[in-house]
């Protein structure tokens, strides 16, 4: 799967999330009870006390595909999207009075948005060197936040993140959705209940990042405010290949691979080994430099990162094979991706799991589980600590590979320690571009 087939392998992959689909009898009925249990009370009539006012920031095409979702549920009004692209935002605008027969305001700086005092709950699917400042501005104007993943452009920014919604008592879902999905649950139930045994090694098949540059410097284009799209990060002329979708290849906006598909399935492998409060002691990596062009994709297109667990566990983070996650045990392995769930042998799917058997956190609706948390105020199932503890397994195999250096973490303190400590911590936070600071 290249990434420019990345778009359409979503939109059929969503589709493949299908409740009870690929899944065996047993947990096909299980599944689809809960999801009929969710249906009844997404369906209930919502009083005026308990509908959700809601704004967008960042609009772009998962921005407004969230944006969307949130809008699919009964009980929630947006009131006012927001984007630093004209074109962008006024789509987004006309969408929401579509499907709402009303007004919807529209800002150019969130900011303005969050200073109106009506909101509460908002969608955040910017780039991802915004997502820190806008989450943190949310949640201090007292906004519940779903944020579009991965978490944070630096583990600096994930901690903080995650100290502000403590601070602020703010539900916060991170956009990790398969773990909304019953296929990922149901292999993650069976590998933490012992079904291959022993677990050995994990993989996390992510895919290559694209190579393409030296890319020109061009004119900005009407109604995009290139200076506050840069926002925190280094002041530069406009090249189109670093904006909007396309900023993914480049380490200044991002991680690539490892911090777009990676904050996918780094997380199930998390989730699969009970490490969402901890993660791994040691990593290492190994692939292609990338171009040392000016203007050109930076981030390393083929790889292999290798993460050590406390218990000796391995999880590989590539972009080799077939993208999902494969857990392999001593008494066989389990394969998962948004089309299937396979394994070694068939009966170890076939066989139902005992009734004293440990059963993970349920949801079948990413954006409907983030809006009962806004409710209920019980957390969601990718809280913000949740997604900052994935994200930094991103994170730090993007250190190992841009050092070149194998690299111990302590995950407590969450600081590398050792001989290559001063090189790996070095690159835990950004200095931001003036006005803008990381302030709980």
């Amino acid at each position: 799967m290249t990434h420019l087939s990345r778009r359409g392998f979503l939109d059929r992959a969503m589709a493949g999330l299908t409740i009870g689909a690929g899944l065996p009898a047993w947990y096909a009925r299980t599944a689809l009870v809960e999801a009929q249990e969710a249906g009844a009370r997404a369906r209930r009539k919502v009083g005026p006390n308990d509908e959700i006012v809601m704004a967008a920031i960042g609009v772009g095409g998962q921005g407004t595909y969230i944006m969307k979702k949130a809008m699919a549920h009964p009980g929630v009004r947006f009131v006012a999207v927001c984007d630093v692209d004209a074109d962008r935002r006024e789509k987004a605008a006309a969408a929401v009075k579509d499907k709402q027969k009303g007004d919807c305001a529209t800002y150019a700086d969130f900011r303005e948005l969050l200073a109106r005092g009506d909101i509460d709950a908002v969608t955040i699917g910017t780039v991802d060197h915004w997502h820190a400042l806008t989450s943190i501005a949310a949640m201090k104007a007292g906004c519940d936040v779903y944020c579009e993943k991965p978490l944070a452009l630096t583990i600096a920014e994930g901690q903080a993140m995650v100290q502000a919604a403590r601070k602020y008592d703010r539900i916060f879902q991170v956009g990790s959705m398969q773990r909304s999905a019953p296929r990922y649950r149901l292999a993650c139930e069976l590998v933490r209940n012992g079904r291959i045994g022993k677990v050995h090694t994990v993989e996390a098949r992510i895919g290559e990042n694209p190579i393409g540059g030296p890319f020109k410097e061009v004119a900005v284009p009407n109604g995009l405010d290139w200076d506050f799209w840069k926002g925190p990060t280094a002041d530069i002329p406009y090249v189109k290949e670093r904006c909007h979708y396309t900023f993914r290849w480049w380490y200044e906006y991002s991680g690539g691979k490892m911090t777009d598909w990676g904050a996918h399935h780094n997380d199930i492998a998390q989730w699969g080994l009970g490490t969402d409060a901890t993660g791994p002691v040691e990593v290492t990596a190994v692939g292609k430099e990338p171009s040392k062009k000016a203007e050109s994709y930076n981030c390393h297109p083929h790889f292999a990162v290798t993460y050590r667990y406390a218990d000796g566990v391995r999880l590989v983070t590539t972009s080799e094979g077939e993208n999902g996650n494969r857990f392999h045990g001593d008494r066989g392995w389990i394969f998962v991706n948004r089309r299937r769930i396979e394994a070694s042998d068939s009966q170890l799917l076939e066989e139902p799991l005992s009734k004293d058997a440990e059963h993970l956190y349920a949801s079948n609706d990413h954006m409907g589980n983030f809006l009962d948390g806004v409710r209920t105020r019980r957390r969601p199932i990718c809280d913000v600590e949740i997604g900052h503890r994935s994200a930094s397994v991103c994170h730090i195999g993007v250190i190992a590979m841009r050092t070149g250096l194998p690299l111990l973490w302590d995950p407590k303190a969450e600081r590398f320690h050792g001989s290559h400590a001063d090189a790996g911590n070095a690159m835990l936070a950004r200095e931001m571009r003036a006005p803008w600071k990381l302030e709980v």
